[in-house]
């Protein structure tokens, strides 16, 4: 099994909301780019949160964060995983959350995309963290909810903005 690495958060001054995955699947993998599987619904997500028109340019899909003061990263810093399912994810070691948060002070609240990132950014920050940290539905495909189901859970982002 094969050791893998997440990707450089994608944060900046202005951002107030940090959305966590666990760590890149397969595809992201292989594209070098966030939430990169065709059936994984993440982009189309945001891009109906913020009544944009979808696009599939990576650099647009990155714009549509930032100009939203949206921040993206993974909990998990590099781990061994055959596949792409987070129950096969072995050997994890942690990114450092508390110290982006600590150089970020804008971000007010962690959005955490899936149970795994939840649960594991818990272990790392502990429930009594100084911002609010809520779970969302997957964007995964593996996660069988239909995506009006997934977009109106997630929708609660519009609130902290």
């Amino acid at each position: 099994m094969s050791r893998i690495t997440s990707f450089p958060a994608i944060v900046d001054e202005q951002s107030e909301i940090l959305i966590l995955g666990s760590v890149p699947g397969v595809k992201s993998l292989e594209m070098q780019q966030y939430y990169a599987h065709p059936q994984n619904q993440f982009w189309k997500i945001m891009f109906h949160l913020f009544d944009e028109e979808f696009s599939s340019d990576y650099k647009r899909k990155i714009a549509l964060l930032k100009k939203n003061k949206i921040a993206l990263w993974d909990v998990i810093e590099s781990c061994e995983r055959k596949g792409s399912l987070d129950t096969e994810i072995r050997n994890e070691i942690d990114n450092n959350i508390p110290e982006l948060i600590d150089n970020h002070p804008n971000v007010k609240t962690i959005f955490c995309n899936g149970q795994k990132s939840y649960k594991n950014l818990i272990k790392i920050m502990g429930k009594d963290f100084k911002i609010p940290i809520l779970v969302l539905p997957s964007t995964s495909p593996l996660h069988t909810i239909k995506f009006e189901e997934k977009l109106e859970s997630w929708k609660i982002i519009e609130n902290y903005l």
